[in-house]
């Protein structure tokens, strides 16, 4: 009788783990977006308005455009491409701006959660000569 009893806990316990019990799935979701390259990738100080393309990769379609750290409003062309608009007062003086593409974090569903943390690029050196 105690044999039958030690091979249904050992099934028992082998199920529970099976079933996934013992662990949370931290699924660490997308890739981490890069930048290739920035179009135009310096500009004149003074400069009038205007578009910024940046081309790279593993942009999601929430995907946000940093210029000097700051979030800017972004359009998402593809996965591969977004643009914002760069006010003249953003290029005024002469220096350098870094710019970076953040994929913003995102919640898990179903029992073990998941989701995936905030993702920033490298950043990319954009020169107002």
């Amino acid at each position: 009788m105690k044999t039958i009893h030690t091979i249904l806990l050992g099934t028992l316990i082998a199920t529970t783990l099976a079933c996934g019990y013992s662990s949370k799935n931290n699924n660490t979701g997308s890739a981490m977006p890069a930048i290739a390259n920035l179009n135009p990738s310096s500009a004149n100080a003074g400069a009038a308005a205007f578009m910024l393309t940046v081309n790279g990769s593993n942009f999601t379609s929430n995907a946000v455009v940093n210029w000097n750290s700051s979030a800017q409003t972004t359009t998402v062309v593809n996965g591969g491409q977004l643009t914002i608009a760069v006010p003249a007062s953003a290029v005024a003086n002469a220096g350098t701006i870094k710019v970076s593409v953040t994929n913003p974090a995102t919640t898990g569903s179903g029992m073990y959660g998941g989701g995936s943390p905030a993702q920033t690029s490298t950043a990319v050196n954009f020169t107002i000569n």
